[in-house]
């Protein structure tokens, strides 16, 4: 078994997807993803406005982010969204604890914006899946959390201009109306 067979079923269990609905959209989310990749988020997601669950998996690895969708009546699988995490602009994501969600949205490579809603089966979960979150998109400044005072915030919605007091090192995340985004 490679590093992404066994970490992709791993995560899977995690974020509690059902191992049937993992397996079936395995040959898809496999001709995406290279053998040496592990998986960081493996989760069941949808739309927003469209219900708390669908018939669309998330995964996330290191490198890039998939997600595959699955017809209502037919059930066939497609692939939905197939990018590097780089590739990626406005990347944000908000922890909403009371619905035991968190709402994820990224702007593809082609500009379309896209959002899913990923439902966290217990209350507990929200947290390691904003985390989860963290993680893969590197949104930490060495030594802070996500969420905290922003360098120069203000007047212009809470992101500083580029280089006005951010770090040397890596990007920083912001909260703007409550949202976790990656200054532009």
């Amino acid at each position: 078994m490679d590093v992404f067979a066994g970490t992709f079923l791993s995560a899977a269990a995690a974020s509690g997807v059902a191992r049937s609905f993992a397996a079936r959209h395995l040959p898809v989310v496999r001709r995406c993803v290279r053998a040496d990749e592990d998986a960081l988020l493996v989760a069941r997601c949808g739309r927003p406005g469209g219900g708390p669950r669908g018939g669309r998996l998330l995964l996330i690895t290191r490198r890039r982010l998939v997600v595959t969708q699955e017809s209502g009546l037919l059930r066939r699988l497609r692939l939905h969204l197939h990018a590097e995490l780089h590739q990626l602009a406005g990347v944000g994501w908000s922890v909403d604890p009371g619905r035991s969600a968190v709402d994820l949205a990224v702007t593809a490579v082609d500009g379309v914006r896209e959002r899913f809603r990923i439902q966290a089966l217990r209350p507990e979960l929200v947290d390691r899946l904003g985390d989860l979150l963290d993680e893969a998109f590197r949104l930490r400044a060495p030594g802070a959390r996500c969420g905290g005072a922003v360098p120069g915030g203000g007047a212009s919605g809470g992101v500083p201009p580029r280089g006005a007091g951010w770090p040397a090192r890596g990007p920083v995340a912001v909260r703007v109306a409550g949202r976790r985004v990656l200054p532009a």
